[in-house]
């Protein structure tokens, strides 16, 4: 049965199909391995055969055949990154052996000035919150997936539960979000509905951006 998180990696992966920039590229006119490895680079947890297959458009067979010798590919080649099927889906994972410097690089990322996207990201989800990833895209016309993991990482952002109706998960701001900004509560925050904030503030509070 496909659960209603599998159906809105479905739709996501959907749009980044049907998203080609000539009208008159079709989906049987590519390259199969070269398709799933960029319907892959766009989620952020497995997704199964079956709904590569759906949105390929190809048997699941040859789909699972292409999945498993591009993972080969890889491993044969030494790549960085693994293609590796857990838990009933394939995901790009980075390789065990690079481990201590992707930690490395992911914890001085944390010190890093939080980038415009960011920032932009942060506003809505102060001002919308609980909002879902799938919401926070819709507002900001983009992917917001990296952005998210980056706020969540700098603990500014976190999951908090599931939306009842799509069991999509939720992200509200923490305690330390309130803290930079120094406020007690939410209700400090200024009054702008329904527009967005402006980012200066935020900016001045939570250390600028850089592009």
């Amino acid at each position: 049965m496909t659960s209603t998180r599998d159906a809105e990696s479905a739709e996501e992966l959907s749009e980044s199909v049907e998203s080609a920039d000539s009208p008159a590229t079709q989906v049987g006119d590519v390259s199969l391995p070269g398709l799933l490895e960029a319907l892959l680079m766009v989620v952020d947890e497995p997704v199964e055969e079956v709904l590569l297959a759906q949105v390929t458009e190809r048997p699941i067979a040859e789909v699972s055949a292409a999945l498993t010798s591009l993972a080969q590919e890889y491993a044969d080649a030494g790549r960085g990154f693994d293609l590796r099927n857990i838990a009933g889906g394939w995901r790009f994972y980075s390789r065990a052996e690079f481990a201590p410097w992707v930690e490395r690089f992911v914890l001085e990322g944390q010190t890093a000035k939080l980038t415009q996207a960011a920032l932009e990201t942060l506003a809505v989800v102060a001002y919308r919150q609980p909002i879902t990833r799938a919401r926070i895209s819709a507002i900001r016309g983009v992917n917001v997936e990296s952005v998210l993991r980056t706020l969540v990482s700098r603990e500014l952002v976190a999951e908090t539960g599931q939306e009842e109706a799509t069991g999509a998960i939720l992200y509200t701001t923490t305690p330390y979000f309130l803290e930079r900004m120094g406020l007690s509560s939410l209700e400090q925050l200024p009054e702008i509905a329904p527009h967005l904030p402006e980012l200066s503030a935020l900016e001045s509070e939570i250390g600028g951006s850089v592009d």
